[in-house]
């Protein structure tokens, strides 16, 4: 008898044998896509402001526009840094010819550009989130041109 759903539990990960982000990107990059889009507390965030995240440029745009409000939560903005990188990211990959995510060997997600140029979209939605600068709609221009 024929049990397709077996095979896959068979080659399940398995706790001393972890798949790494990479290996999961290679297997299955639809999925991965997904996840890294999901970017739940910055969509929370962006919701309460009114803000639609729609993975547009208008929508990092309107985020550019969003009052700190995060950062008097110490411990939110981390998350909510990492949160706004993937979403630049998920935009840049969804709307930009070309480019796709890639993993760096330390497990690090950046976006690759069909120039070639990776970037660290993490660090920059990090530097957003702290500072405001630089702003996630001139980071897409600039990746944009690219």
């Amino acid at each position: 008898m024929n049990m397709s759903f077996l095979d896959k539990w068979r080659r399940r990960p398995r706790a001393d044998h972890p798949v790494s982000l990479a290996e999961s990107v290679r297997a299955d990059p639809g999925s991965v896509i997904e996840l890294l889009s999901e970017c739940e507390l910055l969509r929370v965030q962006a919701a309460a402001a009114g803000v639609e995240l729609d993975d547009s440029v208008r929508s990092l745009e309107e985020l550019d526009q969003l009052r700190p409000v995060w950062r008097d939560d110490p411990e939110a903005v981390p998350w909510l840094g990492n949160d706004a990188g993937l979403y630049l990211g998920t935009v840049l990959v969804r709307t930009v010819a070309g480019a796709v995510w890639q993993v760096w060997p330390h497990g690090q997600p950046v976006v690759r550009l069909a120039s070639g140029r990776e970037i660290d979209v993490v660090q920059a939605g990090h530097d957003w989130a702290d500072v405001g600068a630089p702003e996630l709609s001139r980071v897409y221009a600039e990746c944009s041109e690219c």
